[in-house]
């Protein structure tokens, strides 16, 4: 994992101090693990934010390197003069505080995080707003009361909706299924299986087809192979699974894929085209859907541009230029919608690189 250090040293060693005292042992991850930058810097001109940290769920996740990968280009192409990623390397409830509150102290302009719970982060981000910072929500929202705007993957019905019918074509409309989710707490995860649920049972189309179970992997590679496994276990009708993470996804293929459910047993969800197309190949997956998640990133740091910059506030109907991605609004609740999904199929999985 590589993040970008281009900081005065009085604001980094503040940063350091702020992490020992907040968490000794978060202020180790940090340390061991969100380090080696690349030195990148952009000039900003007057009225330029100086400073944009990225807080994931988790460092060393392969969706997340690709989400963080267009945040720095959109920071450098926004002009923030310093942008930086910390974070824990283990995706449970509380563990981003400390680094929020490290970047609070820091004097960190823009936080841009993708909360592992929408509430267990908010006292800290209350008091970096406190302070100053702009707070921007993507890929998985915090409690609306303590950031300004939330860049959104698409509509999260739409997600719901899109996972459901494949799952629902793949098993030939009936049978019974399960879902393989990240955290229990994850706010997008949960909305859209709430979604899921409804269209389940309000859906003549789906009259025939089973929810049975929701277990979680805490987008954990090795805890997700074996929540598939003891799916298959647990059900031994189960005709198909839905995981709406790229870590559960590709963990519960790579199970699949020898086992003697292969061919029998469908899978479908959000995945990575790169991470899933040994599987698309070998029969195990047949389809599934994700957004391109760079762009996510990218437009969270022009968002966060804006707010800096006082040309946006997060009021609905306000508007700003995203870069190459053109201008973005805001619409309700203080929500941006990047761009729709797209299903992946062995006919296209090759046409895409990420």
């Amino acid at each position: 994992m590589q993040s970008i250090r281009n900081r005065a040293s009085g604001r980094s060693a503040r940063r350091a101090a702020a992490l020992i005292a907040a968490a000794a042992s978060l202020a180790l991850i940090a340390t061991g693990c969100s380090t080696g930058g690349s030195g990148d810097s952009a000039s900003g001109g007057a009225g330029a934010a100086e400073s944009i940290t990225f807080i994931p769920k988790q460092l060393n996740n392969p969706y997340t390197d690709v989400v963080l990968g267009g945040g720095k280009d959109g920071a450098k192409a926004a002009g923030f003069t310093a942008t930086e990623v910390v974070g824990p390397l283990e995706a449970s409830a509380s563990s981003q505080v400390s680094f929020i509150n490290a970047e609070t102290q820091a004097g960190t302009n823009v936080i841009v995080i993708a909360a592992n719970d929408p509430d267990a982060v908010c006292p800290a981000l209350k008091e970096a707003r406190d302070g100053g910072a702009k707070i921007v929500a993507f890929d998985s929202d915090t409690s609306k009361d303590c950031r300004d705007v939330f860049i959104s993957q698409v509509v999260a019905k739409d997600v719901a909706l899109i996972q459901t019918k494949l799952i629902s074509e793949q098993i030939g409309g009936s049978g019974e299924i399960a879902i393989l989710s990240a955290t229990a707490n994850a706010t997008n995860q949960n909305e859209w299986i709430k979604y899921m649920e409804e269209e389940l049972a309000s859906n003549p189309d789906y009259k025939d087809i089973k929810l049975v179970a929701k277990v979680y992997g805490d987008d954990d590679d090795t805890k997700s192979f074996q929540e598939a496994q003891g799916l298959l276990q647990a059900h031994p009708n189960l005709k198909g699974i839905i995981s709406p993470t790229t870590v559960g996804i590709a963990a519960t293929a790579r199970y699949l894929s020898t086992s003697e459910y292969k061919g029998k047993v469908a899978l479908t969800g959000l995945g990575l085209p790169n991470e899933m197309r040994p599987f698309v190949k070998d029969g195990t997956v047949t389809a599934f859907a994700l957004w391109d998640p760079a762009q996510l990133g990218y437009v969270a740091a022009f968002a966060g541009k804006a707010l800096a910059d006082g040309t946006i506030t997060g009021k609905e109907g306000d508007t700003f230029k995203a870069g190459d991605l053109g201008d973005r609004e805001v619409g309700a609740d203080g929500t941006v919608i990047v761009g729709p999904p797209t299903t992946f199929d062995a006919k296209n999985i090759d046409d895409y690189d990420f």
